[in-house]
């Protein structure tokens, strides 16, 4: 267009024409607001033609007025029908994006939940500490004074050879992966003051393989206790308690004669308990006895003034007997229906 044009149709017509062929290019909404501030709104071609009525003579004036009116008419019927078919065009581009299939299966994330071990184990330690007993943890990385020597394992005792225990390289250093928790007693019987009441929990290791009933990395919870005048009284009453609280009030315990280096009398611990079958019977639980002479000394306390009881159990043995669990594998491969099985908690 001419930045002066004429007030004739044919300058009406081009004014036209140029505004209804970008109206009809725009692609979208957006597109069309642009087109309509450059062809529709103030200071567009035909604003500026609307504004010539007022400087041509009066008496042509109806006539032009005529014109103008027509040609912003054509012009915004055009925008509303183009304004429309891309509103409905738009809606149905965005319907279609969010649109749901009431017939498939809802996706719901499940929120992250414990492993039963970890529970079991926070269990049991929840029912020392309300007994008055303390959480002892040590390294799992061990001296192997600290593993064998100071509970009076023999330098040829079976447990030290390579089958049984991970030694950490170079064999120099005298480090293992420790096979059991019992560690953490001798370092407590040389850290604490007497009298001593601790539960040791923790991850042990020996070179098992990894079958229903074994694994190379498991858990165990041991007890100890060393104070003046403790007997084999003290531990039986100790252990038939916690039995009870684990596994029901009809819960009780024997003791069969056996043999730990670390403790003198030993005994083998079996529990009468109801499966999950409904059926009673007695189940191998653990280890436990008086605590050695020897194993005092080592931590330099007189076993002429105290003496001492230990016992300890798997954690993940109690999980698969108390729960009804048959294969180890269902333990440690952290399938999450197994958690769900057991009653998930977060």
């Amino acid at each position: 267009m001419a930045e002066n044009p004429e007030l004739d149709e044919e300058s009406v017509g081009g004014v036209v024409s140029e505004a209804l062929a970008a109206i009809a290019a725009a692609q979208s909404t957006a597109e069309l607001k642009t087109v309509r501030a450059s062809h529709v709104a103030e200071g567009s071609p035909i604003a500026t033609l609307n504004q010539m009525i007022g400087k041509i003579p009066r008496e042509q004036r109806a006539a032009a007025g005529k014109l103008i009116g027509r040609a912003r008419g054509e012009i915004t019927k055009a925008y509303a029908q183009r304004e429309a078919v891309l509103a409905q065009v738009e809606r149905e581009q965005r319907l279609a994006e969010e649109r749901v299939d009431v017939t498939e299966a809802a996706f719901r994330w499940r929120p992250g939940a414990r492993h039963p071990l970890s529970l079991l184990q926070d269990e049991v330690s929840d029912i020392f500490v309300g007994m008055g007993w303390e959480i002892a943890e040590g390294p799992e990385i061990e001296n192997e004074w600290f593993n064998f020597d100071a509970l009076n394992f023999d330098a040829d005792h079976p447990a030290r050879a390579m089958q049984d225990t991970f030694f950490v390289d170079p064999p120099q250093r005298h480090l293992v992966m420790r096979t059991h928790t019992s560690p953490v007693q001798v370092r407590s019987m040389l850290e604490r003051d007497l009298p001593i009441y601790i539960l040791c929990p923790g991850r042990v290791y020996r070179t098992d393989e990894l079958d229903a009933t074994h694994t190379p990395v498991f858990h165990q919870f041991e007890g100890l206790a060393v104070d003046e005048g403790l007997t084999m009284a003290d531990l039986k009453g100790t252990l038939e308690h916690f039995a009870r609280i684990m596994f029901g009030p009809e819960s009780r315990i024997r003791l069969r004669p056996s043999y730990f280096p670390f403790t003198e009398p030993s005994a083998e611990l079996d529990v009468w308990f109801t499966d999950k079958k409904g059926g009673p019977g007695w189940v191998e639980w653990g280890g436990c006895g008086m605590v050695n002479p020897n194993v005092l000394r080592s931590a330099g306390i007189d076993p002429g003034k105290y003496s001492g009881f230990a016992f300890g159990m798997g954690v993940d043995r109690t999980l698969m007997f108390r729960n009804g669990v048959t294969d180890m594998h269902d333990i440690v491969e952290g399938d999450v229906r197994f958690s769900q099985q057991l009653g998930v908690a977060l």
